[in-house]
């Protein structure tokens, strides 16, 4: 299936790029790579362009249990274990598809750890804004697809400690402290919602805008 090549493609250049180089820069791993899926600036662009604008709001309230995830993606491997799978490095699961050993890059901060526990798979749109932004009309079967669609740049790899901090905020209120994520955040930011025919508020627009303008 696509969803299940896009990562491994990834994995694959990356364990290759990690085999003749040892960090790229100031401190990011060579084989660090980004989720699949995000768009040129020029398509990210036209992608906004598209996007409806709207204040937020739904039907009814928000309820987590209502994007069903993780789900089974490739064997044992849940959406989680799938994508610590495929996005560290030297990454070696047991039967049960639980990473035992490997190295993961946390985009948002900047900090790579060998425990994968420490990590969290961070909805880059998160659920609640998703449902105040035209998801409380979704089935439960594209509710569910969103929360764990690993062919997209909706799913990344970071550290607790940043997943936990964003919470449910948009860009316009919430940035990664890693001032060079900042262009493929919102290129996948915008992606994301240019997929699902999500819309955006004015101040996330803008924001997103702005960084297009600043950072890409």
């Amino acid at each position: 299936m696509v969803r299940m090549s896009l990562r491994r493609t990834v994995a694959a250049l990356s364990a290759l790029v990690a085999a003749t180089a040892l960090v790229v820069g100031l401190g990011e791993p060579a084989w660090a790579a980004l989720p699949p899926g995000i768009p040129t600036k020029a398509t990210a662009q036209s992608q906004l362009n598209s996007l409806t604008v709207r204040a937020e709001g739904a039907s009814s309230a928000y309820d987590r249990s209502l994007f069903p995830h993780w789900i089974t993606i490739e064997g044992a491997c849940d959406t989680r274990k799938y994508v610590l799978k495929y996005d560290g490095s030297n990454v070696t699961v047991d039967s049960q598809c639980k990473p035992t050993s490997g190295s993961w890059y946390s985009d948002y901060d900047g900090v790579t750890t060998t425990d994968s526990s420490t990590f969290d798979i961070d909805h880059l749109v998160p659920l609640a804004e998703a449902w105040n932004s035209g998801a409380d009309t979704w089935t439960t079967a594209k509710r569910r697809d969103f929360a764990n669609d690993v062919s997209s740049p909706q799913l990344w790899a970071v550290s607790a400690s940043t997943n936990r901090s964003k919470g449910d905020k948009d860009p316009a209120k919430w940035m990664p402290p890693r001032t060079a994520v900042h262009c493929d955040y919102v290129k996948g930011w915008i992606n994301v919602k240019y997929r699902y025919g999500l819309a955006v508020d004015s101040t996330e627009k803008t924001a997103l805008q702005n960084t297009l303008n600043t950072r890409c």
